[in-house]
């Protein structure tokens, strides 16, 4: 199989099964970032990830990270933590300033470029992304963002400045989620991180089968509304 190139003038897709086994799951180049091609892409099973300086590649790797947010594995150190936790944590506070927080300070956060940072807050514009920040005193200390599809969270990228405060902005949004019909995170691709949370591999073809079924079912009213959760 041969990489796909985009064109700008289409946001026609090449089915997610041409993607390459090496390395796992680059499916496409090219393109762009726009809010109508992103949305294509996610409700395909999609992603983008580039370095800086690299054309737009995009993925669907298989398999694929999931968290079933029941499935969060809640340590006893981190129940310890919670029931005395110094945060508070809301919804859609401060969007741009948790892109900013994963974009800063660690490798992984390299890819997310001014483009990107452009793009996403494009979506949170439209209504489509949406953040999860922890704060304490009043500061910002960790955070996660990503975009909801019907019941399904893609999960982009988290920080965290203060010990479990990523954890705990997971933590508190899979409650969240789940009270308000939520079925599924995407994590993309399994790190050690999001293993200890609990999250798992599934063959792609599943995944794609919970976007077919799932992103088009609603969330209960409120779920993403600018709101404090804990």
């Amino acid at each position: 199989m041969r990489l796909v190139q985009l064109s700008r003038d289409s946001l026609h897709f090449p089915p997610p099964e041409m993607a390459l086994r090496e390395p796992n799951g680059l499916l496409a180049m090219g393109g762009d970032l726009s809010p109508a091609r992103l949305m294509n892409a996610y409700q395909r099973g999609i992603f983008p990830w580039f370095s800086p300086g690299d054309p737009i590649l995009w993925w669907s790797p298989d398999p694929r990270a999931v968290l079933l947010p029941e499935t969060f594995h809640l340590s006893r150190s981190m129940a310890r933590f919670h029931r005395r936790s110094p945060y508070r944590v809301t919804m859609n506070h401060a969007f741009p300033q948790v892109v900013d927080g994963c974009a800063e300070g660690r490798q992984e956060g390299t890819w997310i470029t001014f483009e990107v940072k452009r793009a996403w807050l494009r979506l949170y514009e439209l209504g489509h992304a949406h953040s999860i920040e922890v704060w304490r005193d009043n500061c910002l200390v960790g955070g996660m963002y990503g975009l909801a599809l019907g019941q399904i969270f893609c999960g982009e990228s988290m920080f965290s400045r203060q010990e479990n405060a990523s954890k705990t902005a997971l933590w508190v949004f899979t409650q969240h989620f789940i009270a308000h019909q939520g079925k599924l995170i995407d994590c993309q691709v399994l790190n050690p991180h999001t293993a200890s949370l609990g999250a798992q591999e599934i063959p792609r073809e599943t995944y794609l089968h919970h976007v077919e079924t799932l992103a088009g079912q609603p969330t209960f009213p409120g779920c993403w509304h600018t709101q404090t959760l804990f």
